[in-house]
């Protein structure tokens, strides 16, 4: 074992560089978001420090002379105490810093090189130090670096996959965190070749420091954040179950990334998002709807309204996360046994693609802001929702956009696709006194064939029908897979 000391070291260095990378999306995204600009944002900068790292470290690598392996040892212990850091700077300078400036890309770039950039810094080092010490002649110097690179490279692939597959989904990051941080603990002790009664009081010492800013960083999070009552690593995001006081209502919502995605009246069990309402519209222009479809379920707030409302009518909601449905009827009572119900866990775009039963409506309640995922809002995406429609069949979709102005590009695209696909196409202004050039909900209905309409709900839903905007335009292009200018 000894006589692969390097080995394991590069190999450790490399998964953990990883599994940081990917634990960094999940501490930035309840501030900054997961758009493809922030992972691009922290891919880039933790590139950029291990760039530094590897530059850095080979000029360390030849002034060490004597090839001390103890100079790796100091450089585990000082990222593993980086490492631990990382719970408080979410707190203390992440939270913050995102409360001061609403340029989340610049956001995103100084805390993932404060956060995320230092460990990984270091970690980098470690490659070019463990050449420099392994290789012992200069004609094996090709053959040593290829083999350290290789190892390095092969514990990246597994850290990746065991982060994304395993670790966050089952342990939640701050228990990743704390767990590499002790890795890299055993790992500087494992490493150092003087020990000595002094050194054993050393490392006993930064492991209590080790566990305690683990311990102070989760303390600080409850101490600022006294209304998140759950905070869960999915699969796919992390998510915040937040209980919130609003005048003499109480609120329980369900936050997935910077997006509120539920909100329901902790009292009534009603659902508080009023875009929600302008679902029950189906009822009017499909008169005799009997089977839904709803892309998106988060805490499954409309579905329960939906059952509720009408018992006779049938919805199956599909979700790609898994744990939606577990937090829904934890906390917001989703009854998952109910008859009418059905729940699939699958990706909204690969349903639509080989789904071969027909649907009366569906609903898409996937976006999340402007930064939707592309997949849902593309030509050929609401082509296949066209083709699992019935005839007169609708698709009722909530975006998240301006009206007007230089933030209203998502409601134009999608207005264009909308008119290239359905027949007839209808957009409703959710919140008439909100001024147009505000982000906001916006409902766009797109109908196959005709609309059946139901006049004997025309009067029940005479001031939603009344917020329909009727000489909407747009002079965008047609999103296809190809060319999606939005999304995340």
């Amino acid at each position: 074992m000894k006589k692969y000391k390097l080995e394991i070291t590069v190999f450790i260095s490399g998964a953990l560089t990883m599994v940081l990378e990917l634990i960094a999306s999940r501490v930035l995204s309840p501030y900054v978001g997961s758009s493809n600009l922030i992972w691009t944002t922290i891919i880039g900068i933790m590139l950029t420090s291990m760039s530094i790292g590897y530059w850095i470290g080979g000029k360390i690598a030849d002034k060490n002379k004597e090839n001390d392996i103890n100079i790796l040892s100091i450089f585990l212990i000082i990222s593993a105490i980086a490492t631990s850091f990382i719970p408080i700077l979410e707190v203390e300078f992440i939270d913050r810093l995102a409360g001061i400036s609403d340029n989340l890309i610049l956001v995103s770039i100084i805390c993932a090189t404060i956060v995320f950039g230092i460990p990984s810094f270091l970690l980098a080092a470690v490659s070019p130090i463990a050449v420099k010490i392994k290789n012992s002649n200069i004609d094996n110097v090709g053959t040593t670096s290829g083999k350290i690179s290789a190892l390095s490279t092969i514990g990246s692939i597994v850290g990746t996959f065991l982060a994304g597959f395993v670790l966050i989904p089952n342990f939640g990051v701050r228990n990743i965190i704390l767990g590499c941080s002790i890795i890299l603990w055993i790992l500087s002790a494992y490493l150092y070749n003087k020990k000595s009664k002094k050194y054993y009081l050393l490392i006993i010492l930064e492991l209590i420091i080790i566990i305690g800013l683990s311990i102070i960083g989760k303390y600080l999070f409850k101490i600022e954040n006294p209304e998140i009552v759950k905070d869960v690593d999915s699969e796919y995001s992390r998510i915040w179950v937040e209980e919130e006081t609003n005048g003499e209502e109480k609120y329980k919502t369900l936050r997935v990334d910077t997006g509120l995605e539920s909100n329901v009246n902790i009292e009534t069990g009603e659902m508080a998002a009023k875009y929600l309402s302008y679902y029950d519209l189906f009822e009017y222009y499909k008169k005799d709807a009997q089977n839904a479809l709803m892309i998106g379920g988060a805490a499954y707030t409309y579905p329960m309204h939906y059952l509720n409302k009408y018992p006779d009518k049938k919805i199956n909601v599909v979700e790609i996360d898994e744990k939606m449905a577990s937090i829904a009827e934890e906390e917001f009572g989703l009854d998952k046994d109910n008859p009418n119900l059905k729940l699939t866990t699958q990706d909204g775009r690969s349903f639509l693609n080989y789904n071969q039963e027909k649907y009366d409506v569906i609903f898409i309640d996937a976006f999340k802001g402007t930064s939707a995922p592309f997949e849902l809002t593309t030509y050929e995406a609401l082509k296949n929702a066209y083709n699992n429609l019935t005839e007169n069949g609708l698709v009722m979709t909530n975006v998240i956009s301006a009206l007007e102005g230089k933030d209203s590009e998502f409601i134009k695209y999608e207005y264009s696709t909308y008119k290239a696909v359905f027949d007839d196409v209808k957009v409703f202004k959710v919140f008439s006194g909100v001024d147009d050039q505000t982000i906001q909900n916006i409902i766009l209905i797109g109908v196959k064939g005709e609309p059946e309409i139901n006049q004997e709900k025309e009067e029940e839903y005479k001031e939603l029908l009344n917020t329909e905007i009727k000489d909407f335009t747009s002079d965008k292009s047609v999103i296809t897979d190809d060319y999606a200018p939005i999304g995340d």
